[in-house]
């Protein structure tokens, strides 16, 4: 019975789910990738120039150009 109650608010909720609310969700997502995009790509370059020569500089901006990347790419 528990699992018959599930079905059917889950069939609610997805037959009442307002998909402006979805558009409105992506365009937000849309736009803070496209700031941390370019948050990361401002790093990338200051750090660049100011980096020192060791293992832990070398792994930060690797750090760095992978979350850029990630958020460049969607």
């Amino acid at each position: 019975m528990k699992k018959l109650l599930f079905v059917w608010i889950a069939f609610a909720v997805a037959l009442f789910a307002n998909p402006a609310t979805a558009q409105t969700q992506t365009q937000k997502h849309s736009y803070k990738n496209e700031r941390l995009c370019k948050v990361f790509k401002e790093k990338i370059t200051a750090y660049q120039q100011e980096m020192r020569n060791d293992a832990y500089a070398k792994a930060t901006l690797e750090s760095y150009k992978k979350r850029a990347a990630m958020f460049c790419g969607k």
